[in-house]
């Protein structure tokens, strides 16, 4: 994870409940890097794939980002991605037999 992202404590959690607010949260850099341009690109391919009637593809792409910007959020993520990264590493040595 970014060293932004370590700095930053505890974020007050962005409300999330609209289009507008995921944008908001990741122009103000919450989110993954690359996230802020993929959320458009994905926004739009899912509109051009749904219906008037089906918005489907359109819900799971806010639900998709809206995920990852708390996941960004989350003070024990890195900690968790850490435990994961070291985890695989040991367990890499010890199939080698170091």
């Amino acid at each position: 994870m970014s060293a932004h992202h370590a700095e930053t404590g505890v974020p007050t959690p962005f409300p999330l409940k609209t289009i507008g607010d995921i944008r908001a949260a990741l122009r103000s850099g919450h989110g993954f890097p690359g996230d802020r341009e993929a959320f458009e690109a994905d926004l739009q391919q899912a509109l051009e794939a749904s219906s008037e009637t089906d918005l489907k593809a359109v819900a799971s792409v806010i639900i998709d980002y809206r995920g990852r910007i708390r996941l960004y959020q989350d003070p024990d993520f890195d900690i968790a991605v850490q435990e994961g990264i070291d985890l695989a590493a040991r367990l890499k040595r010890e199939g080698r037999g170091e």
